[in-house]
């Protein structure tokens, strides 16, 4: 027959090709199965929340240079793979600072999260305790420390501090912590006063959210999450004896902005854990803090929600890891979104990342079921870029396997191949 020729194709040959499903009695939840990327829970998230909960979220500081800037840094990233090594097998684990993880990857701290879905602090340390992922339950959280370890007690769990005016507050807070069995204590640093959220002055979201004409109006396009938040318990920072008007109010109200670097004897004196310092954004800093025995740092700057214009972490990296040498354990937060991310974060010299946005993306998307959709899909990725790069664990990342298009000038970096997981 000529290529020429038309025919009419039999039903033997059509019926393989004809894949019609019924529709889901649980169009939820096959939302979430078809999600593929952190990007398709984001746009779920948008479509399932109203405006100022997504915005609280997505947002950032001012004009948003320092989020844009954090993605922008993992975007120029150029892996260089190596081909023909077995990568039948791939170990993608950690071990850092007590804690076990199968990909380099710990839950990041979220305040005020039963907002994004009632179910908040619950679901997602249920959600981590599944997968093996540590959490990070936040000062600004909305379930209390008795609480979680009580409910999810299988869950590997770190407590976030910041440190108040109302000193005799905080140490009362992190007894209760360590009372119950939180084992390393994430001291935020870089909230000397609350960032500028932009989105969140004009979208005019107070905690709790506040029943004005606009969030009414909002009903109408969201009424199963306003139905959900009315019928379920109030909700309220659970470690806060103040809460009402906006977050930046609460900030400015509570936290202590004349904290410094001898703060940090005081803390160590109340605390007998584990203690790591979140928020460096400076290679001295993190050099001094090194000095006064912190016990790991997590380069960070706030997701972008403190200063804008502030450099992007995955830049930070190479000369922090070269100021404080392969034994200290460093963590990147800021602009994760693709286990692709994580891996090039631990091959220029970070030990394991945190995650904020990508799982409460998951949580507004499905609750505890897209929670648990956010953690495969990094584990994937993560997985897959690997075997891609021709590399079976991550212990064997080096700055080779992923360079920077546009990278900045930083001194000569330590040989990361020898940096031990504490």
């Amino acid at each position: 027959m000529s290529p020429l020729s038309r025919r009419v194709p039999s039903w033997s040959e059509l019926r393989p090709l004809v894949q019609l499903r019924a529709p889901s009695l649980r169009p939820a939840a096959a939302a979430l199965a078809r999600a593929a990327t952190i990007e398709d829970l984001r746009a779920l998230a948008r479509r399932r929340t109203p405006r100022a909960v997504f915005d609280y979220v997505d947002g950032a500081a001012e004009s948003e240079l320092s989020l844009a800037r954090s993605r922008q840094a993992f975007a120029e990233v150029e892996f260089r793979p190596r081909v023909l090594r077995d990568v039948s097998r791939v170990d993608a684990g950690v071990s850092i600072l007590g804690v076990t993880s199968p990909v380099p990857v710990l839950l990041a701290p979220t305040g005020f999260t039963r907002m994004m879905h009632t179910q908040g602090e619950w679901a997602v340390a249920r959600a981590a305790a599944r997968a093996g992922v540590p959490f990070t339950l936040s000062t600004m959280g909305t379930v209390s420390v008795e609480d979680l370890a009580t409910d999810v007690p299988d869950v590997q769990r770190w407590f976030q501090l910041y440190l108040w005016r109302d000193r005799a507050a905080s140490r009362e807070l992190v007894r209760r912590a360590g009372a119950a069995g939180f084992g390393t204590l994430v001291l935020t640093v870089d909230t000397a006063v609350a960032g500028q959220r932009l989105r969140d002055v004009r979208n005019g979201l107070t905690i709790p959210p506040a029943l004005t004409a606009r969030t009414l109006a909002g009903m109408a396009l969201h009424p199963r999450w306003w139905g959900d938040l009315l019928t379920s318990e109030p909700i309220e920072f659970a470690s806060l004896r103040s809460s009402g008007g906006t977050v930046a109010d609460l900030v400015d109200r509570m936290f202590d902005p004349a904290l410094t670097m001898a703060d940090l004897a005081w803390l160590r004196e109340e605390w007998a854990g584990r203690i790591v310092v979140k928020g460096v954004q400076h290679r001295e800093d993190a050099t001094e803090l090194v000095e006064l025995g912190v016990d790991g740092l997590v380069i960070s700057n706030h997701g972008g929600r403190q200063l804008d214009r502030a450099v992007a972490p995955l830049d930070l990296l190479p000369e922090i890891r070269a100021a404080v040498g392969p034994d200290v354990p460093l963590l990147l937060d800021g602009g994760v979104l693709n286990g692709a991310d994580v891996v090039a974060a631990v091959a220029r010299g970070a030990d394991a990342v945190m995650v904020g946005r990508a799982y409460l993306y998951g949580l507004m998307a499905g609750g505890e079921a897209g929670v648990d959709r956010a953690l495969e899909i990094l584990v994937s990725q993560v997985h897959r870029t690997l075997r891609l790069l021709g590399v079976t664990r991550t212990a064997d990342l080096t700055p080779e396997h992923a360079s920077r298009r546009h990278a900045p000038t930083t001194p000569q970096m330590h040989d990361t191949t020898t940096r031990r997981n504490a």
